[in-house]
């Protein structure tokens, strides 16, 4: 089959997944994967195991997470197993999953890089995207019949996979929404961010839903390693990643009274049967404090309302003819990160005909934001008042 007839094939496919699983769902549901594992081992510096720190920190994102009601977990590997790259897209498929997160370490030659990345489904010009893209790619070696399996994709040559990616764009801005909140939560906690990118990743491009791939920190560089490969160190970017679904889900797909964010005195008890290979106890990293947005028109007691339209990595000028038609838009920078907002209201209803106009121009995903005192809140918290 001609392989861009197949790309739409599966557009139309993964667009009836995502209907569907958009109404009637009583449950949010999160699918995890732990990078690499059985005889794939990743990135392997100064005696740490990507593959180890992968599942350790899944498991500990895992269980925070069941521990709310309003969410189903589902992981692609508990234990140190292989897993197929297709195999952890069908995982989160069958179970009709919300969002998708695969996680991982990175890597390079030069052991001074560091901090975190997160990396959303795309084509990619920019030659460090696509060798991470490549260098992650290239399990499907490991896998049997490869060949006939990944027909046509050459894992030396991420390129090859540009006749598929059109698939994933009506998931594209979600996809960003979500890596953006995992790079704000990872800065909360003193990680340096690398921003949210765009790269081909195997892993990511069958998952039919808003889907992220997570290089927590570089392996390659001895002190950020060896926190990656403590205990401390994987428990607070787990807490990291579950305030981010958390957070995107509440923004998303409504908040219940189980969506609690983890604060750095909640502590989750360290889990039994999943150790690092090293505990090595590091002091903590400065905290970087996220520069906040604060909206001209925001009051400093009254709580205000905008419609965001899409999260995007490129820079728009603030015309309407580049926003199908609207005006009144605004932008904020976290980042890499631009995020496009419609109007201003101090009035809530006022806010849901604002989303329904945003919606009746094409923004399908869009939804009310809420600000207070100058700091963005919950829509919820912000109807409190």
């Amino acid at each position: 089959m001609n392989i861009y007839k197949y790309s739409k094939i599966l557009v139309a496919l993964s667009f009836f997944f995502f209907i569907t699983k958009s109404h009637g769902q009583s449950k949010f549901k999160v699918a995890l994967d732990a990078g690499h594992g059985g005889h794939d081992y990743g990135a392997v510096y100064h005696g740490h195991i990507e593959k180890n720190i992968a599942l350790a920190v899944v498991i500990k994102v895992g269980k925070i997470l069941e521990q709310n009601s309003s969410l189903d977990v589902i992981y692609t590997r508990k234990t140190d197993v292989f897993i197929d790259l297709i195999e952890r897209a069908n995982i989160a498929n069958r179970a009709d999953a919300n969002i998708f997160i695969s996680i991982h370490c990175n890597a390079n030659k030069n052991t001074v890089a560091d901090g975190s990345e997160t990396y959303v489904m795309g084509m990619s010009k920019n030659a460090s995207n696509l060798e991470a893209a490549k260098r992650e790619n290239e399990v499907v070696t490991l896998e049997k019949d490869y060949k006939q399996k990944y027909e046509g994709f050459d894992p030396k040559s991420p390129e090859t996979m540009i006749g598929l990616t059109m698939m994933g764009e009506e998931y594209l801005n979600n996809s960003i929404a979500l890596a953006g909140k995992v790079q704000e939560q990872l800065m909360e906690v003193g990680k340096k961010s690398r921003g949210v990118k765009q790269a081909p990743y195997m892993v990511l491009h069958k998952a039919y839903m808003p889907r992220v791939l997570i290089e927590m920190g570089f392996i390659s560089n001895p002190t950020e390693g060896a926190r990656l490969d403590s205990e401390e160190g994987q428990q607070e970017i787990a807490e990291s990643i579950a305030n981010a679904i958390i957070l995107y889900k509440k923004e998303n797909f409504g908040s219940s009274d189980s969506d609690s964010m983890i604060k750095p005195s909640q502590k989750v008890a360290p889990i039994k049967g999943v150790d690092s290979l090293v505990k090595i106890q590091t002091p903590k990293s400065p905290e970087i404090k996220k520069t906040e947005v604060k909206p001209e028109l925001v009051s400093s007691e009254v709580a205000s309302y905008k419609v965001q339209l899409s999260a995007s990595g490129k820079k728009l000028d603030l015309i309407p003819s580049n926003f199908n038609g609207l005006s009144n838009i605004t932008v904020s920078v976290e980042g890499n990160l631009y995020k496009y907002m419609y109007g201003e209201t101090t009035n809530y209803e006022e806010a849901k005909r604002l989303l329904s106009e945003a919606k009746n121009k094409g923004y399908s995903s869009a939804f009310v934001i809420a600000f207070k005192n100058g700091k963005k809140v919950s829509v919820q918290e912000a109807l409190k008042q």
